[in-house]
């Protein structure tokens, strides 16, 4: 995920971006830059790390039209030469770029023979073959931007700018959001309305495969043809309890969406400036002395402890329990000699979790809390914190903090392996692995419009569903079936494969949507079986598979990602199912009915 802001037409550009940057900055982003003209000269600015860092260059950076763009890598490591904005051959052309562009080696090697790259990244690619058609070809701007854009495939917004033209902006998306911020006499770029409020609530909407032309005093907005397109403005009418939310239509999505982020936030926390990672030495030594650890929660938050178990077990070498809170509060099992619990829980308020860790301080029992929020109940009292680091969650059907609570186990089960010397643990190159894991979760998320598509067909009107899977597949089974019970109030159940011969596949009947995860190559054709077997009694079948066991007949493919986080990458396509589900039988995404998003009560 990354952010864009732009301007025309105002002597303070230069301030006008870096606070719009500044207000995109708590996604996290590793690397940030702006370019700026209209000036007595023209300007390009990056830097590595924070806003700050490319704030403290930008003195004497004038000028009345300008981009800039925050950066989480994801082509190329987080420098100053794959930071944005990027530069076309001759350096006349500068671009910033949201989005991934799937066919931009193809791109390069049809197109750019002989050209010089400063950078790994997409985005300088499509800038150099603006620049090729424009410069070389004889083209217009406008004519060489819509030539290019009929070229790449992707999802990307696009803002873009001729260094002989302080005059106007050039803009473009497709699947990655962007507006249009209409000012006094002047006018604005934003990836999110949140950057640029400061300045402007009146907005314009960008659709996919759009363009626009953004001048001081007029925005035209046309398709990839030429066609002129009608746009009326809106007023961004944002409050406190608005302003997590931006111009998403729903906090669940936007969450959704929030998830590579997060996966970078997390990064950034648990590792030191060498890359290696970090954890309280305090918090090694409760793992370390341990003969079992228990995890404790409820709900997706329980799901995640299972999702993390074999992670758990195998780089710390202590075996994993699971409990779930309400149960616990007034039924606690026999333990064993040298137990510590582990408490998941994204608010930290979950009163049935507070329950047993009231009773594991009465016996003495050390303690964990995995949180979001600092400073809560759950936090206050374990012995040790751990935090997700994901920010607000404000849908109460959870996502990134799911996500999240495994991302921080798995930094916690790496340094716990690395301490004890385990082979595994130190094999095993987390940060690497978690950026695979956010790279595919924004493929994923650039499929939105075709899972809504099948989705459609599949959830619209049923009254049940079933998720299957095996292994790490079946416990992110029982999180999507919680997701798509709470939200579209689907009847729908997480099932191991293999037991629905066992009884359950007696209610399987004509037309049953059934959706089976598959990632492992030793189970797939196991749960592959299980497919037939409920496709022959009718079942209507949607399959999620990794590449490494996919099948041409796949309905949604992700790229393959390391055991261990499986369930990270597996779980975003299964969000947005039930997402799509809900919105498409007309319920409120973020606010289901029953439901609160604190469970405060037991």
């Amino acid at each position: 995920m990354c952010g864009i802001v732009g301007v025309v037409g105002n002597t303070n550009a230069t301030d006008i971006l870096i606070q719009g940057l500044e207000k995109l900055e708590y996604r996290g982003y590793d690397s940030a830059g702006i370019f700026v003209l209209g000036g007595a000269e023209n300007h390009l600015v990056k830097a590595v790390g924070r806003i700050a860092e490319l704030s403290a260059k930008t003195a004497g950076v004038e000028g009345t039209t300008g981009i800039g763009h925050t950066r989480w890598a994801t082509h190329g490591k987080p420098t100053e030469d794959n930071a944005h904005p990027h530069r076309s051959e001759t350096e006349r052309f500068v671009l910033v770029h949201n989005g991934v562009i799937e066919n931009y080696l193809e791109i390069k090697e049809e197109y750019l023979a002989g050209h010089h790259f400063k950078g790994q990244t997409d985005t300088e690619i499509a800038v150099h073959l603006i620049g090729k058609f424009a410069e070389e070809d004889g083209l217009s701007v406008l004519e060489a931007f819509k030539k290019a854009l009929h070229i790449i495939r992707g999802s990307y917004a696009f803002a873009l700018v001729d260094s002989q033209d302080p005059e106007v902006i050039y803009v473009a998306k497709n699947k990655s959001p962007l507006l249009i911020g209409l000012g006094q006499d002047y006018n604005m770029v934003c990836s999110d309305a949140m950057a640029m409020i400061r300045e402007t609530n009146q907005y314009m909407e960008i659709h996919d495969q759009e363009l626009v032309i953004v001048k001081a005093d007029s925005v035209e907005v046309q398709d990839y043809d030429g066609n002129s397109r009608e746009r009326a403005s809106y007023t961004a009418e944002l409050d406190l309890s608005d302003i997590g939310k931006g111009t998403y239509p729903y906090y669940m999505l936007k969450e959704i969406d929030e998830q590579p982020t997060v996966m970078r936030k997390l990064i950034q926390a648990y590792t030191d400036e060498s890359g290696q990672v970090v954890v309280d030495p305090a918090i090694i030594k409760a793992v370390q002395d341990a003969d079992r650890i228990y995890i404790l929660a409820a709900g997706t938050s329980y799901h995640a402890g299972f999702a993390s178990k074999k992670m758990l077990e195998e780089l710390t070498d202590t075996p994993v329990e699971l409990g779930i809170s309400s149960e616990w509060g007034y039924g606690m099992p026999l333990l064993s000699k040298k137990p510590l619990f582990i408490f998941i829980s994204q608010s930290g308020e979950t009163a049935d979790s507070r329950q047993v860790l009231v009773k594991a301080n009465e016996m003495g029992i050390p303690s964990l809390t995995v949180t979001n929020v600092p400073g809560s109940t759950l936090s206050r009292e374990a012995n040790h914190t751990m935090l997700l680091h994901a920010g607000p969650e404000i849908a109460v059907a959870s996502t990134k903090a799911y996500t999240a609570q495994i991302a921080a186990l798995a930094f916690l089960a790496k340094a716990v392996g690395e301490a004890n010397g385990n082979a595994k643990a130190q094999a095993f190159d987390l940060v690497h692995e978690l950026s695979i894991v956010a790279q595919s979760i924004e493929s994923t998320l650039s499929e939105k419009e075709t899972i809504e598509a099948k989705v459609r067909e599949l959830l619209e009107t049923t009254r049940n569903a079933f998720y299957i899977g095996r292994g790490q597949d079946y416990y992110v089974a029982m999180e999507a079936s919680l997701k798509l019970k709470e939200i579209s109030y689907i009847q729908c159940e997480g099932f191991a494969a293999g037991e629905l011969k066992h009884g359950t596949i007696a209610l399987i009947e004509e037309g049953t949507p059934v959706l089976a995860l598959l990632s492992d190559p030793v189970l797939a054709n196991h749960t592959r079986g299980n497919i037939q077997e409920v496709a022959a009694r009718g079942a209507k079948v949607l399959t999620i598979a990794e590449e490494n066991v996919a099948k041409d007949t796949d309905d949604i493919v992700l790229t393959t990602v390391h055991p261990y986080l499986s369930p990270i990458s597996m779980v975003v396509p299964t969000q947005l199912v039930a997402y799509f589900a809900t919105l498409h039988r007309g319920l409120d995404v973020d606010k289901p009915r029953n439901l609160a998003k604190s469970v405060t009560v037991e």
